[in-house]
């Protein structure tokens, strides 16, 4: 069996290489070396490579030839500088998986696993004094201005953080999200049409080794590790206190062999999402301590800073994929972290 990693030098691209070629694939991997996504761009070794974008017809024909599956890894992440960033991340993200998915039918391959994304669900799963599910506006400018962080219902009252299901209302609240679910009705509406079998896998907040270092596309994890490394302390925004699930590259790569298995016994025409997380609930804050801990730094700094797009809580319920593709993750927080410490990082993007 031959599979196309598209993105496949980059940081969960690689992973998935690797956890892809221990499961018996042969790989092929379509990757344009963009200096700012890779930032010390070279090809990967031991792999049929193919240099070229993602969006290019002709570097498509020639990475989908004799090919039964496709693991969509190529995307621009994170949430951009400012708004001016958004012709690119349509036109990497949505216009490149139009063209993908185009030359995929013309080859007749039937198969396609996306590299989602929570962002998808805008704030995370919350209840409210009732105990009923709920679900908030987005967060006001003059609220966080004045350090109140957290999702309130109608009467003030804060709301309980709950994890969020692959059911759940989707609520896209930058461009990066947008074009992350705009993927995922792309790769929808291609089963429906082709009777291909499609799984996009949520991601939540992946890290590890390889991460790229510091840049404002980079997770936050990166950004923290970067500061350690020069010596600084970690900057962390707001109170320190959002919640997120911190999932290893290697789970995810682990991930994306399992659905990658779970596509060739697929009903055709079906889409299916899964959220890819841990399990475990941490916060930003435990995250810059832990690894300054680790690492030997100082403690991190909380500034009380904060950015629009940015949610307060989300974390994953990762029941479907453990109990429709058996997957569970292997990497425990503390294990991760204290790897990722003292762990190679990727050149500086430009």
């Amino acid at each position: 069996m031959r599979l196309l990693v598209t993105g496949g030098a980059g940081f969960i691209g690689s992973a998935v290489v690797r956890a892809a070629r221990t499961a018996g694939w042969e790989v092929r991997v379509l990757d344009s070396l963009r200096a700012d996504v890779h930032g010390d761009p070279a090809p990967p070794a031991d792999v049929d490579f193919v240099q070229g974008d993602v969006r290019d017809p002709h570097a498509l024909e020639r990475a989908l030839a004799d090919v039964d599956a496709v693991s969509h890894q190529a995307a621009k992440v994170g949430l951009g500088v400012d708004f001016a960033d958004a012709p690119d991340y349509v036109a990497s993200n949505d216009l490149g998986t139009a063209v993908l998915l185009a030359a995929m039918t013309r080859r007749e391959i039937g198969r396609l696993v996306l590299a989602s994304s929570m962002v998808v669900y805008g704030e995370g799963a919350y209840r409210g004094g009732d105990g009923r599910p709920s679900r908030p506006a987005p967060r006001r400018i003059d609220d966080l201005a004045a350090g109140r962080f957290d999702p309130v219902d109608a009467d003030g009252t804060p709301l309980q953080p709950a994890m969020i299901h692959e059911d759940d209302a989707l609520d896209p609240r930058n461009v990066y999200a947008a074009s992350k679910l705009a993927q995922e009705n792309l790769a929808s509406a291609w089963a429906r049409a082709t009777g291909g079998s499609a799984v996009a896998l949520r991601y939540h907040n992946v890290y590890g080794p390889g991460m790229p270092q510091n840049t404002p596309y980079a997770g936050v994890a990166s950004l923290f590790r970067s500061a350690i490394e020069r010596g600084e302390r970690p900057r962390v925004f707001e109170d320190g206190a959002q919640r997120r699930d911190f999932v290893h590259v290697a789970d995810v790569a682990s991930a994306n062999a399992a659905a990658l298995g779970h596509t060739a016994s697929m009903e055709s025409g079906v889409f299916r999402a899964y959220n890819v997380g841990s399990g475990e609930v941490h916060t930003i804050g435990e995250l810059a301590a832990s690894l300054s801990r680790h690492a030997g730094g100082d403690a991190p700094v909380v500034t009380g800073e904060y950015r629009l797009g940015d949610v307060r809580h989300i974390t994953a319920s990762s029941e479907r994929i453990r109990r429709e593709l058996g997957w569970r993750p292997s990497v425990s927080f503390d294990e991760g972290v204290g790897e990722f410490a003292s762990a190679p990082l990727r050149a500086a993007v430009r």
